[in-house]
């Protein structure tokens, strides 16, 4: 009776031991994947002519500019005092088309089209985006390519400002 409650904690501590581990390796992803999953660059110029380079940049690159928020005047419309903020959604249709075709990649189609934001915090602008080439690494092969390319295009983009 002895030798069986002696197996038994063992199993006890062995399974504790594996769940242990398991939960402490899940908090380390999450904390690990959390801090990378933007990207975020300090600009080398003030706000405005980071948004106007970005914006000139993103045409050079064949990419267009389907909708730039100003998030500081939405939100001063409702009371709310922010430094600048203004967020660019980017498409470059070639890429686009190549996730929207299929009705099992379409799920996608929520972090479409491309976002950059562009943010002041006292005095400093940077610039931040999904890190799309990291999260695509999680998705169907297509999804990875095209993400892939998209990510390394918008990079591209940003060389003009990045510090």
């Amino acid at each position: 009776m002895k030798n069986n409650n002696v197996k038994s904690g063992r199993i006890v501590l062995f399974a504790g031991g594996i769940l242990t581990g398991i939960i402490i390796t899940l908090i380390i992803l999450i904390a690990i994947l959390k801090q990378q999953m933007f990207v975020v660059y300090e600009s080398k110029f003030d706000f405005d002519k980071t948004v106007n380079t970005i914006t000139e940049s993103a045409e050079d690159h064949k990419w267009s500019v389907q909708h730039s928020y100003d998030i500081q005047a939405s939100l001063d419309k409702h009371g709310y005092t922010v430094q600048p903020v203004k967020v660019f959604s980017l498409c470059k249709p070639e890429h686009a088309s190549k996730i929207l075709v299929s009705g099992e990649e379409r799920i996608v189609s929520a972090l479409m089209p491309c976002r950059i934001s562009v943010y002041e915090d006292d005095g400093t602008v940077y610039i931040s985006m999904l890190n799309s080439g990291l999260f695509s690494r999680f998705l169907g092969k297509e999804i990875k390519n095209v993400m892939g390319k998209a990510s390394s295009e918008n990079k591209q983009i940003l060389e003009p400002v990045i510090k």
